[in-house]
């Protein structure tokens, strides 16, 4: 009888260990998820960015305006060629993330900076903040933007 209260105390003990492990382990990986993003919004554009990573059922809100789902944020955005006058940057000041590891979430500082009307370079900062999901196949891909 005391083996097994032993034993039930390290699978507990054992079990706490690997949860904590767990969660260093998905912070960091939707840490390096958002980071790419944000790579890819420089290197490829803000639409390529937004349709590499958004989930199928992905909302952003805009001003006062939803836009639900990766077709809606394909047509927000816009077809064509990539508009080079304008880029979007940010880095996450947070991460965090559910104890079971399904949903995380990431807020901090961002810059979109573009050609006003009058040919002047211009800048829009603010704050972002993004609700990520762990789809089945282990990829992170955010439902809120």
């Amino acid at each position: 009888m005391r083996n097994a209260y032993l034993f039930f105390i390290i699978v507990i003990f054992l079990s706490c260990a690997s949860e904590s492990d767990h969660r260093e382990t998905w912070l960091q990986e939707i840490r390096d998820t958002e980071m790419a993003f944000a790579q890819l919004s420089q290197e490829e554009g803000i639409r390529a960015a937004f349709l590499a990573y958004a989930a199928e059922d992905a909302v952003l809100l805009r001003g006062e305006k939803l836009v639900i789902g990766r077709d809606g944020i394909d047509q927000y955005l816009g077809e064509g060629p990539r508009d080079t006058t304008v880029s979007l940057t940010w880095t996450p000041d947070f991460v965090d993330v559910s104890s079971s590891g399904d949903l995380g979430y990431t807020y901090g500082k961002y810059v979109y900076a573009y050609v006003d009307s009058l040919g002047d370079p211009a800048e829009s900062m603010g704050y972002f903040h993004t609700v990520w999901k762990r789809m089945e196949n282990g990829e992170w891909k955010f439902v809120w933007d």
